[in-house]
């Protein structure tokens, strides 16, 4: 914790039993049998700044993936607590699908909470005309229900196509079945024909949301592949890093 007095001097207090200080961000993590590549949200290197990952025991993402999460809700909101008391200033998730904890977590604590990737969409929705559509890639197409995506703030799906990655072998062996093995080329490749897939489907799609917290080491593949912009999940925390912890503008004028 700390305080500035009124000479501008810096004041910091040791938390009782915090054995580590400066992580803005924290993140709420199931549990998964996934090689977390660099781009994916649980890979350190990732981010330019420090993330404070917590391991939410007993939360299983294939659960929280297929929709059979319900009784997790609490034990989400009692780990968001504990990074909050730690001094983290945002805190997210790892699985698009926390969508369903979302409000209820973020109601427990008194800092900012987007535990998917979802809360960005009616912010996109705003940001194209109301002739144009988002493509969603999301990890598995049958468990984004309405009532999934009203947990993220989005009130109505009639310009969103979603297309989704449990239809493309490799995904399912790599996210969904947790095989354990995951090749990068076939991975993209898949992801890039999931996209291209989408916009034959829907010629009016401007841009793509990537709501798997796995896609974001393709989001360039995609734009180069699609000529769309791509909104993924690790931009974004990085986009809320830079709103809690605001940094100095250097030039001339």
């Amino acid at each position: 914790m700390q305080t500035r007095e009124s000479r501008g001097v810096m004041i910091y207090q040791a938390r009782t039993g915090q054995v580590a200080y400066g992580y803005a961000i924290g993140m709420l993590c199931a549990e998964w049998h996934i090689p977390f590549i660099p781009g994916d949200l649980n890979n350190a290197g990732t981010f330019p700044f420090p993330v404070r990952y917590e391991s939410v025991k007993g939360v299983s993402g294939a659960d929280v993936l297929r929709g059979n999460g319900d009784s997790y809700a609490q034990i989400m909101a009692d780990a968001a607590k504990k990074l909050e008391a730690e001094g983290v200033r945002a805190i997210t998730g790892n699985c698009g699908f926390m969508a369903a904890y979302q409000e209820f977590v973020a109601s427990q604590v008194n800092i900012p909470v987007f535990l998917t990737s979802l809360v960005q969409v009616p912010m996109l929705l705003n940001m194209f005309g109301k002739e144009h559509h988002i493509g969603i890639l999301t990890a598995n197409s049958a468990s984004l229900t309405d009532e999934l995506l009203s947990g993220a703030g989005i009130s109505d799906s009639s310009r969103l196509t979603i297309q989704g990655m449990e239809t493309y072998s490799h995904f399912n062996d790599v996210i969904l079945k947790e095989l354990g093995t995951l090749d990068e080329d076939k991975m993209r490749a898949e992801v890039v024909k999931a996209a291209q897939d989408a916009v034959k489907r829907d010629p009016k799609i401007r841009a793509f949301m990537l709501e798997c917290s796995d896609l974001p080491p393709y989001s360039k593949a995609i734009e180069a592949a699609t000529g769309l912009p791509v909104f993924d999940w690790a931009n974004f925390i990085t986009y809320v890093y830079n709103a809690t912890v605001p940094h100095d503008y250097q030039g001339i004028c």
